[in-house]
């Protein structure tokens, strides 16, 4: 019998206890599709005394990650411990340097290091396979990577963050507000105590940037993206928002322009009947471009321990075939060289939410800025009088530049009878 591939896993959390659940419990259909037996050897977590509710017994045990890439045993080294510095990136380094295959979930890393991992992959002649880092059991990266690899790409879009699809789900459907709901989804778990990383739109950045880079064959360039979250988004907007016939969600979108590649995460209008409007709760959804397949989207679960282990073992079947693609679809000498756009030069129609003293001459004022900096209106909305008293209102424009939006938006938040900071959301096509 073919000797099994022996496996090391640093981290035995979430995503580490149900790759071990999986390889155990699927064993005899995961050897088939490999070609050989899969087998957990050797693991390495913070704790030995936790009880994780999964047998470790017959398993050798490590303190240190690290280790395990130094272990002549062991053949490929799963990396489920998370963030961009630390063990994480020191076990990915000492496995890529020891010449062994490397899993890993960690967005954060190949997000901030993926450029220098790819080379020290490349250099050992070594695989670097992360289909875990993205959407979780979405088997996007193999999409694009592969799937897709005779297309020109020229936009990937995608909801990459289920904690903020699922905020925004229950915001528009029980009208309710950002922070009570924040607060709710903590109980539930779909969020952590500190959710800056995931409402802030880091996550979904980190996430990004590896599609770019898978996308448009470049390397990661994560400190390109342009990164707004969802906590200015009100229950009043997502009202709005309906009665004008859009969903706000928050996507990650990369596109190809004349100028070079644009990356931008934050809220966005999008039409109601998209498919990626419907997609909601704690669900991702990527759509891809491409110049022959035309528009392709996928949809599932983005996190837990079940996708995300689906995506590890997918990873160590192609491992263990002996299946070695190039990190970013090609070798490091064959990748573009296209600049990043500044999200300065996007353009696009853009949904403002103004809340104004009700008086004559407001709304002239407001078309004023916007016609000095050429900006032209679609429509508008204002609901009855109270005079002397805030109201809202709401401009929706035709496509226009960024930077001319920043600078009538500057000027319009100067007026006296402007009460707080405008609320400005991009509208995206379908």
């Amino acid at each position: 019998m073919t000797r099994p591939l022996s496996v090391a896993i640093a981290g035995l959390g979430t995503v580490g206890g149900g790759v071990l659940a999986m390889l155990r419990q699927n064993a005899d259909l995961i050897a088939a599709r490999a070609g050989r037996p899969i087998a957990i050897t050797a693991v390495s977590a913070r704790d030995r005394t936790r009880d994780r509710g999964i047998a470790l017994g017959g398993l050798r045990w490590f303190d240190d990650p690290v280790a395990l890439a130094a272990d002549p045993s062991v053949d490929v080294v799963v990396e489920v411990i998370g963030g961009s510095e630390g063990p994480a990136r020191a076990l990915v380094e000492a496995a890529l340097a020891a010449g062994k295959p490397v899993v890993t979930a960690n967005k954060a890393l190949l997000a901030v290091h993926g450029a220098h991992l790819a080379a020290a992959a490349e250099r050992a002649g070594v695989a670097l396979a992360f289909e875990a880092a993205v959407a979780g059991g979405i088997p996007v990266i193999k999409a694009l990577r592969e799937g897709l690899a005779g297309n020109n790409i020229t936009r990937v879009a995608g909801i990459l963050n289920g904690t903020c699809n699922y905020i925004l789900t229950v915001m528009r459907e029980r009208g309710r507000e950002f922070a009570e709901v924040l607060a709710e989804a903590q109980k539930l778990g779909y969020a952590e105590a500190d959710p800056s990383f995931d409402v802030d739109g880091i996550d979904a950045a980190h996430k990004l940037a590896i599609l770019a880079a898978l996308a448009f064959g470049r390397p990661v360039e994560f400190g390109a993206v342009h990164v707004e979250g969802i906590r200015h988004i009100s229950a009043l907007d997502i009202a709005f928002a309906t009665e004008l016939g859009y969903r706000i969600k928050l996507l990650g979108l990369a596109r190809r322009t004349a100028a070079g590649i644009e990356t931008r995460v934050h809220p966005c209008m999008v039409p109601q009947a998209a498919p990626i409007a419907r997609v909601d709760g704690v669900f991702n959804a990527v759509v891809a471009e491409g110049d022959f397949v035309g528009r392709v989207m996928l949809e599932g679960r983005g996190a837990g321990a079940g996708p995300t282990a689906s995506a590890v073992v997918a990873d160590l079947i192609d491992i263990a075939r002996g299946r070695v693609t190039p990190v970013w679809g090609a070798q490091s000498g064959a990748l573009s060289a296209a600049p990043s756009v500044p999200m300065a030069a996007h353009v696009g129609a853009y949904y403002l939410r103004l809340m104004v003293v009700d008086r004559p001459g407001v709304i002239a004022d407001v078309t004023a800025a916007l016609r000095d900096f050429n900006i032209s209106l679609e429509s508008m909305l204002q609901r009855g009088r109270s005079p002397g008293e805030a109201v809202p209102v709401v401009l929706v424009t035709h496509e226009t530049r960024e930077q001319a939006m920043r600078d009538a938006l500057e000027r319009i938040n100067a007026l006296d009878v402007v009460l707080e900071p405008p609320t400005m959301i991009r509208i995206e096509p379908a």
